[in-house]
């Protein structure tokens, strides 16, 4: 097997859908929501290219990640969806007692 050194290899086992997600998080510029609806554990083993931005040789062999994502059955879609959004108005040093 040729192994390509730019690619990320994530491995996890008997994880659920929840932790999956946010490894995916980290490894995407988009929100991941779970929209599957899949309760159990699962071992999960990805193989894929980092994005281009990141300087990937273009002859990487890896697949990118959202082809990794549907080898496996699940698939990544662009959608809109509302999330919950935290807002500081203003900050203040606390006064000294």
């Amino acid at each position: 097997m040729i192994r390509d050194a730019s690619a990320t290899t994530m491995s996890a086992t008997a994880i659920p859908v929840s932790k999956l997600l946010t490894l995916l998080q980290g490894q995407s510029d988009r929100m991941v929501l779970d929209k599957t609806g899949f309760t159990g554990l699962f071992d999960v083993q990805l193989e894929f290219s980092q994005p281009a931005a990141t300087s990937q040789p273009a002859d990487s062999i890896a697949p990118s990640l959202f082809t990794a994502i549907q080898d496996i059955g699940l698939k990544l879609e662009s959608a809109r969806a509302p999330v919950e959004v935290l807002v500081i108005d203003s900050v203040h040093k606390p006064s000294e007692n």
